[in-house]
């Protein structure tokens, strides 16, 4: 197997390390985060790093890269409006999406500018992206700094869920191969996932089954 030692990893380029530290904690979630600023402008940017914290209380968290230098707009107006939304990513939104990455002024919005279509629910300060199939509402409940790499982790409280009801078993498991949800190899690349098997919960001295799929 190839090795790189922690030497040789500091003095990789920084695009070709970025390409491997990225790839190598395997596949990534990809979701469009929404927000509207105080001026009413509408703001949706990709992330990669959106995680499960937790289902009671229903919370998922995700990496704010250090502000400044064009970022954090998604930040600043969740801490401004308490109100985000959670988009999944499918195949047609994928290159709008990509996009969204880029540093754009905040007085402008992505939405306008990649041909993102939103979609407006009473009630809701946050557009959510229209032809995403699961679309969830949330609010801002904490952060913690990192000081290891000027970073913070983001917390949010779910508040409310929008999803195709085809998508969700009577056990309530959404199933993102049918919902055509896609995932992030390292930075750059974009993958849909097949759903293969899915196994009974896990005890001691008891026999695992298989869950049947309905497709």
């Amino acid at each position: 197997m190839k090795h790189y030692s922690l030497y040789e990893i500091k003095k990789m380029e920084r695009h070709y390390r970025g390409h491997l530290i990225n790839s190598i904690t395997g596949f990534k979630s990809a979701n469009l985060l929404a927000t509207r600023s105080e001026d009413g402008v509408d703001n949706v940017a990709i992330f990669s790093s959106v995680t499960h914290l937790g289902s009671d209380p229903a919370l998922f968290g995700y990496i704010q890269r250090p502000l400044g230098h064009g970022a954090g707009h998604t930040y600043e107006n969740l801490k401004a409006t308490n109100s985000i939304t959670l988009n999944h990513i499918n195949m047609d939104l994928v290159d709008a999406a990509h996009q969204s990455s880029a540093k754009y002024d905040p007085k402008l919005s992505e939405f306008d500018l990649l041909g993102i279509e939103r979609f407006k629910r009473d009630g809701f300060k946050a557009p959510f992206v229209k032809y995403a199939h699961v679309q969830v509402a949330a609010t801002y409940e904490n952060e913690y700094y990192l000081k290891e790499n000027d970073c913070r982790l983001v917390i949010c409280r779910i508040t409310d869920i929008f999803l195709a009801p085809e998508i969700q078993t009577d056990d309530g498991w959404v199933n993102l191969d049918k919902a055509g949800t896609v995932t992030i190899n390292g930075l750059d690349a974009y993958a849909t996932a097949t759903v293969e098997k899915r196994l009974s919960y896990a005890k001691v001295d008891q026999k695992l089954e298989e869950i049947e799929i309905k497709k």
